[in-house]
């Protein structure tokens, strides 16, 4: 990450909001992992390094779209049905081995090569066949059911850009056109840890006051999504040496490190102080509801980001602003996910100046229109309303009333998660 500022109150008193946090990330954000050549079967996820140029057509030669008959269209009768012999066969993967002649009818199969000089192919289920002959009712278009070469794509055309996230269907087009393996952006190297005294494993005994770790999974299972290798640090204790050691450690042989809780301002939030003293902060407090501690910053040669404790509250600044910076570090381009205008079913009062993220669930209205229904509770520290929910209703700033009907802006976590 490139330093922009040591000076974390760049922002003045006011707390910095969601639409500068996102910019920011923009500027301080850049690829920091090595380019390797990945295979195609391993590659669906990865991030793209190089532009990726066609060396040949797809499809290399014409060939007939449906199983049938080629022919030339200007042997047909112009006013009636025309009948032809039947003088070759051409199943998918073979050629005809001579160029077609006028007045002759080649059966043809799906994905065959067209016999040269031979434009259009009619469908066999509107032919009749009798006697080594076929009969072709008129009426159909020159060039019919006739695939061209480089119909989907030329040599010599970009057809992957760089910074792009692999689907299975851009391998599927870079095997199409003979390419075995993609280059690729290294996988980013991330550490996560938990902290705290109260934070206990699951599967352990639950001592009085003790919560067990359920931020560290769900946040693991995010970056794995993403196509992180995640190093699982575990559960820092709250001592201020043993936190600064372990993070110095860490952002020496990491691209980014990642916690949840101990970065406000308590006696015991040692995670801030490292970052404070030994490190760069760029992003601390932010004018958004779940999620105000969010702290963006870096050690070393290492990002950190520091999510709130909270779990709802967690997942929504992962969501936003984690994963665009992740993205990011890692070569990404196209990180800023699609929302999706929805109707409101709910109303709402919310405060001015600030972003805030509604748990939502989204189902057909009687109408068939898609709309948005709040859940029940509000709470950011409850899991419940992730699971029970599909997706973030996003609130602008500039918003004080919500009524029921109005279109807002929705995030589906199938957007962003998986």
């Amino acid at each position: 990450m490139a330093q922009l500022t040591d000076d974390c109150f760049a922002h003045g008193d006011r707390l910095m909001t969601a639409d500068e946090a996102l910019a920011l990330i923009g500027q301080i954000a850049a690829p920091v992992t090595g380019l390797e050549e990945v295979g195609l079967a391993i590659a669906p996820g990865r991030i793209l390094a190089r532009d990726v140029v066609s060396t040949v057509d797809v499809p290399p030669h014409p060939n007939a779209a449906v199983d049938g008959y080629a022919f030339f269209h200007d042997d047909l009768v112009a006013d009636a049905d025309t009948t032809l012999p039947v003088t070759g066969r051409v199943p998918a993967g073979h050629a005809l081995g001579r160029p077609a002649a006028h007045g002759e009818a080649i059966r043809i199969f799906t994905g065959a090569p067209m016999p040269e000089g031979l434009d259009t192919v009619m469908m066999q289920e509107d032919t009749q066949e009798a006697d080594g002959m076929v009969t072709l009712p008129t009426g159909i278009k020159p060039g019919a059911n006739r695939r061209n070469a480089g119909e989907d794509v030329r040599a010599g055309t970009v057809i992957l850009k760089a910074g792009h996230r692999l689907k299975p269907q851009d391998v599927g087009m870079a095997a199409s056109v003979g390419l075995a393996a993609l280059p690729c952006h290294a996988t980013l190297k991330v550490a996560l840890f938990s902290t705290g005294d109260e934070v206990c494993e699951p599967g352990e005994p639950l001592e009085p006051g003790a919560i067990y770790d359920a931020n560290r999974y769900a946040v693991m299972g995010l970056l794995r999504g993403l196509g992180c290798s995640v190093t699982d640090l575990g559960i820092l204790p709250d001592k201020g040496p043993q936190t600064h050691a372990a993070i110095a450690e860490a952002a020496s042989s990491h691209h980014a490190l990642m916690t949840s809780g101990g970065v406000s301002v308590g006696d015991e939030d040692h995670v801030r102080k490292t970052i404070m003293n030994e490190g760069t902060l760029h992003a601390w407090y932010m004018a958004i509801k779940p999620g105000r501690p969010l702290m963006l910053g870096q050690i070393g040669g290492a990002a950190f980001i520091g999510l709130p404790g909270n779990p709802a509250a967690a997942m929504v600044t992962f969501l936003r602003f984690a994963r665009p910076l992740l993205l990011r570090l890692g070569g990404g381009k196209e990180v800023d996910p699609q929302l999706f205008s929805v109707r409101a079913a709910f109303d709402r009062k919310k405060k001015s100046g600030r972003r805030e993220y509604v748990r939502v669930h989204l189902e057909y209205g009687d109408d068939g229109v898609l709309e948005a229904h709040a859940f029940h509770r509000e709470g950011a520290g409850l899991l419940s309303s992730l699971v029970e929910t599909d997706g973030l209703a996003e609130l602008p700033e500039d918003m004080t009333q919500l009524e029921k009907g109005a279109m807002i802006d929705v995030l589906p976590f199938s957007e962003v998660i998986g």
